[in-house]
């Protein structure tokens, strides 16, 4: 699998992770969901970028329908994820939406907390062959900025 794949695969398993968030207040709403499977459906070669974009700007429109941060941070991981296919550089969304909901969906006393915890699990899911890439990229902050679990 090319690392362009893998890093696809990844920003869903990151997403994947924290949609339980986003069903806890949108049971019904299944665009985030569909968006995770079209990422990892590209990343198996089963769908085209095309047809990745369309679940992308899907999840995207429930983030703007959602009704709280949470559940917004949410499907943006969603969308980012299954962007990846269209360019790599959003896995690192995938990444960033779904600490950010995270953080969003603790007390502010331990945001802080379940943040790092969550970027932790992140990391321990990343594929050895994209490792070093991710990790140097979120450290250098060439996408998206210095940003902080």
């Amino acid at each position: 699998m090319t690392r362009h794949r893998l890093l696809a695969n990844w920003a869903a398993d990151c997403a994947g992770h924290v949609l339980p968030l986003f069903a806890r207040t949108h049971p019904d709403d299944n665009r985030p969901r569909r968006a995770i499977e079209a990422a990892r459906a590209w990343s198996g070669g089963e769908i085209t970028v095309g047809e990745a974009r369309v679940a992308s700007v899907q999840a995207h429109a429930a983030a703007r329908d959602a009704s709280g941060d949470v559940a917004r941070a949410v499907a943006r991981a969603a969308g980012h994820a299954v962007a990846t296919a269209h360019m790599a550089d959003h896995s690192l969304g995938a990444a960033f939406y779904s600490v950010r909901a995270v953080k969003l969906a603790s007390s502010s006393d331990d945001a802080e907390n379940a943040g790092a915890c969550e970027h932790e699990w992140q990391r321990e899911h990343l594929p050895g062959a994209v490792r070093d890439l991710v990790v140097s990229a979120e450290e250098e902050g060439s996408v998206l900025g210095k940003w902080q679990p």
